[in-house]
């Protein structure tokens, strides 16, 4: 009996130890992916105001060419030709700086996106150690919930509308916030009750006789 008890004892300390380190490690990963991001966003920040420097510099050039040429009219074709390629080196000058921008704000998008990633992954182990889940569902035409408000959604213990997503705006799940066809649905609950509200929104199967008792009010 005691023996079976330190086991016991160490098989929790081993998991718990474990869950401790994977959670130094995520939290380690999410710091370093932050850095990066601001250090990027640094870089954005000064690539734009060298693009702003050139743009200021090019434009004295000019004035100061143009200003040249009203008080020396001698030679006016040799100031077009400077004012050319004056013009022609600062064009050049933005289009590497914009690039270089364009590289940049690539990198901030992709870190960005890993960390979501991250934050979903750690959302859905947070809820599947508690039985629960999240559903991202797309009404589909002919289901129950299209033309339905949120108050209609089969009233269930624990699941709840966290967002709808109607083309590019993020909607407020109010009461009567009607469901129309191709609306995105975000849901957030216990993994069975998602699992039997997947055919209100995609009308794919019916609701069983007893959980439609059991999870509509009156």
């Amino acid at each position: 009996m005691t023996f079976e008890l330190f086991g016991r004892v160490h098989k929790e300390l081993s998991i718990t130890g474990h869950a401790f380190y994977e959670m130094i490690l995520s939290i380690s990963e999410l710091v370093n992916r932050k850095v990066q991001i601001i250090r990027l966003h640094w870089q954005a920040s000064t690539l734009l105001q060298r693009i702003d420097d050139v743009t200021a510099e090019v434009g004295q050039q000019i004035v100061v060419q143009v200003s040249d040429r009203l008080q020396d009219q001698s030679h006016p074709d040799s100031v077009v030709g400077v004012i050319d390629r004056t013009l022609a080196d600062a064009i050049s000058r933005v289009r590497e700086l914009k690039q270089t921008l364009i590289g940049v704000d690539a990198e901030i998008r992709e870190l960005k996106i890993e960390t979501v990633h991250q934050n979903l992954l750690s959302l859905q182990q947070d809820l599947a150690l508690r039985s629960g889940g999240i559903e991202r569902l797309t009404v589909v035409r002919g289901a129950a919930a299209a033309g339905q408000p949120v108050s209609a959604l089969p009233q269930c213990s624990s699941t709840s509308v966290a967002a709808v997503l109607r083309g590019p705006f993020l909607l407020t799940p109010t009461h009567d916030l009607q469901f129309r066809p191709g609306d995105i649905v975000v849901l957030v609950g216990v993994q069975t009750e998602l699992d039997q509200l997947v055919s209100w929104f995609v009308g794919q199967r019916s609701f069983t006789t007893s959980f439609t008792r059991s999870v509509y009010r009156g």
